[in-house]
C-alpha cells in the first residue's frame, strides 16, 4: 500500500532557526481511510460488546462447560441442524486448521481454488500442521466445479501422490462469487461419489445466504461434511464457529481444537459472540448492510468511464479494473488491496459500511480517473 507523504512545510523566515533543513519538522502524513480495505478493519457491533460485557458478570466454568457456550452451540444448531457438533476458534485459519483435521491423513490432499485463503493467505499453515497436501486448481471466478475437479484428480492408489481425499472450497470466494445451492450440492455429490469428503470455508457465510436470499439450514441441507461460519469478519471481535454438518467426524473434536491452540479456557468470550449474532439474526442484518454498500459501490463505480468490474459483486466485495494512475491517487486516500498486473482493486464493505461513505469513496474514484 502506498502512503502519501504530503508536502513539506513552507520555509521560515531567512536567519531564523527554523530555517535550517536539520531543524525543519516535516508535517504528519495524511491519514488514510481502512474503510475499503477490508472488513476486517471494522469495528465491533454493539450488542455483540455487550454480550462480551454480560458473560463477563460473574464467574463461569472454563473451557466451554458454561451457559454462554452451551446456548451459542444451541443458537448454532437451531440454525444448522441439531445433530451438528461445534468446536470454537479465534481466527479463520484457526477453524479452517481444525475443520481440515478432521478430515485429512498427513498422506492425503485437499483440492481447492488457487486463490483460496487455505493456500494463498494461511502462509502454508494447513500444510505444516497437518502435514496434507493442497492442490490449487484454476478456476475463473474463485468457483469451482465439478469438470473442474474431475479434470484435476488423480487415481487413489498412486503411491507416488497424496490420496485426494477432501475438496475444500470458500463460500462467498475470495473473489466475492457466490456458489448457488445447486452447485454445492452437485460438488458434494461428487465428493462423496468419489470417496471424499466436503469442507466450506465460511468466514464470510452470513454474506453468501443474504445474496441467495435463504437462511443458513440451506447450507445443512447441500451434502456439506463440514463448514467454518464466521463472526469475525461480520460484526465480532474474533469469534468462529467450526460445525460439523456429518457429526462422524467430529469424535476427536475437542483434541483437535486443543492441538489447533483454540480450546481457551474462557471459551465463553468467544461463544457470547457468536450467540449475539445468531440470535434476532443479527448476522443477516449485519451481512445485508455490507451487501448493500457493496452493491451500491459496484453501480457507482461501474457508471464511470474507465472502469469495469473484474467479477460480479455478489456479497461484500468489488472487484474493479481501474488505471493505475487513479489506484495511486486514491491511495493517498483510501487504502485498498491492488493488483498492479491485471490494474484490479479490491474494496470491501462491512457490517457499518454506510451508503454516504459509499458516495465519498465514488466521488474520489470519479477524481482519480484521467480526463
Amino acid at each position: 500500500m502506498e502512503e502519501s507523504q504530503g508536502f513539506a512545510p513552507p520555509g521560515s523566515p531567512p536567519g531564523s532557526p527554523s530555517s535550517s533543513s536539520e531543524s525543519a519538522t516535516p508535517p504528519p502524513p495524511r491519514p488514510v481511510s481502512a474503510r475499503f480495505a477490508s472488513d476486517n478493519t471494522a469495528g465491533v457491533h454493539p450488542a455483540v460488546l455487550a454480550a462480551i460485557a454480560a458473560a463477563n458478570a460473574s464467574t463461569a466454568p472454563s473451557y466451554g462447560l458454561d451457559a454462554v457456550t452451551s446456548r451459542a452451540v444451541a443458537l448454532l444448531r437451531a440454525h444448522f441442524g441439531t445433530a451438528v457438533e461445534v468446536a470454537f476458534a479465534l481466527t479463520g485459519t484457526a477453524a479452517n486448521i481444525i475443520a481440515l483435521a478432521a478430515l485429512l491423513r498427513p498422506h492425503e490432499a485437499a483440492l481447492c481454488a488457487t486463490t483460496a485463503h487455505i493456500l494463498t493467505d494461511e502462509a502454508g499453515t494447513p500444510e505444516r500442521f497437518l502435514g496434507s497436501k493442497l492442490v490449487g486448481i484454476p478456476t475463473p471466478d474463485g468457483r469451482l466445479t465439478v469438470p473442474l475437479l474431475s479434470a484435476a484428480t488423480w487415481p487413489p492408489d498412486d503411491p507416488h501422490r497424496p490420496v485426494p481425499r477432501a475438496v475444500s472450497l470458500a463460500q462467498p470466494t475470495e473473489l466475492g462469487t457466490v456458489y448457488s445451492l445447486e452447485s454445492l450440492r452437485e460438488i458434494a455429490s461428487w465428493t462423496h461419489a468419489n470417496d471424499m469428503l466436503l469442507h466450506v470455508d465460511g468466514a464470510r457465510l452470513s454474506n453468501a445466504a443474504v445474496s441467495l436470499d435463504v437462511d443458513l439450514s440451506a447450507f445443512a441441507a447441500c451434502g456439506i461434511d463440514v463448514l467454518t461460519f464466521g463472526g469475525t469478519k461480520n460484526g465480532a471481535l474474533g469469534a468462529e464457529a467450526v460445525v460439523f454438518l456429518n457429526p462422524s467426524l467430529a469424535t476427536p473434536r475437542h483434541h483437535l481444537q486443543k492441538q489447533a491452540m483454540q480450546l481457551t479456557s474462557k471459551m465463553r468470550f468467544v461463544a457470547a459472540q457468536l450467540a449475539a449474532l445468531l440470535e434476532d439474526d443479527l448476522w443477516r442484518t449485519n451481512a445485508k448492510q455490507a451487501n448493500t454498500t457493496a452493491s451500491a459501490l459496484s453501480t457507482a463505480a461501474s457508471a464511470l468511464p474507465g472502469v469495469t468490474m473484474a467479477h460480479p459483486t455478489q456479497s461484500n466485495a468489488v472487484f474493479a479494473t481501474i488505471p493505475p494512475e487513479s489506484a495511486a491517487h486514491l491511495h493517498e486516500t483510501y487504502a485498498f488491496e491492488w493488483h498492479p498486473p491485471s490494474s484490479t482493486a479490491r474494496w470491501m464493505t462491512a457490517f457499518d459500511t454506510t451508503l454516504s461513505e459509499v458516495r465519498a469513496f465514488a466521488d474520489s474514484l470519479k477524481s482519480s480517473l484521467p480526463d
